[in-house]
């Protein structure tokens, strides 16, 4: 049996942030402007406005990590979920996305929001699975996003 530790960011996680998250990024789109802006600085980009970051740990290795940021007081976004493609299928996913949602509750939001594509089945399946619903009309500042979706969370 694989221990999967989910913890909180600290600044020494930003290059295993990057890393994991321009990994899938740049294997089906690229990095716009705004992806390369935020793993730069996580810190001042997700935490300092009151987001919060979860990276999965195996092993002393950081493997996932996936992001919370804060649209307003009662909806965060689930953003820049990623896991190592060593690890996938493990579950690591499933887990960093519970962890994220029972964050979000513990901060009072009442929807957790996310943006994808569709050319990322897995992804999308995990969401589904996880609650997520799909919507439409919130504009995005990502050119590869073409679906929307939110978890009601009261």
């Amino acid at each position: 049996m694989v221990t999967i530790n989910i913890k909180e960011y600290a600044p020494e996680y930003q290059q295993d942030f990057k890393k994991l998250n321009a990994e899938w990024i740049e294997k089906y789109f690229r990095l716009e402007e705004k992806d390369i802006e935020t793993l730069n600085n996580p810190q001042e980009n997700i935490i300092d406005k009151g987001g919060h970051i979860l990276l999965a740990e195996l092993n002393s290795e950081i493997v996932g990590a996936c992001a919370l940021q804060k649209m307003d007081e009662k909806i965060y976004e689930l953003a820049k979920m990623a896991v190592s493609p060593k690890v996938q299928g493990q579950s690591i996913g499933w887990l960093l996305g519970q962890a994220c949602i029972e964050k979000a509750r513990s901060l009072g939001a009442e929807k957790v929001y996310l943006e994808s594509n569709t050319k990322l089945e897995p992804a999308i399946n995990l969401y589904r699975k996880l609650g997520f619903q799909e919507i439409t009309g919130v504009p995005s500042p990502y050119e590869r996003c073409n679906i929307q979706m939110q978890l009601i969370l009261k």
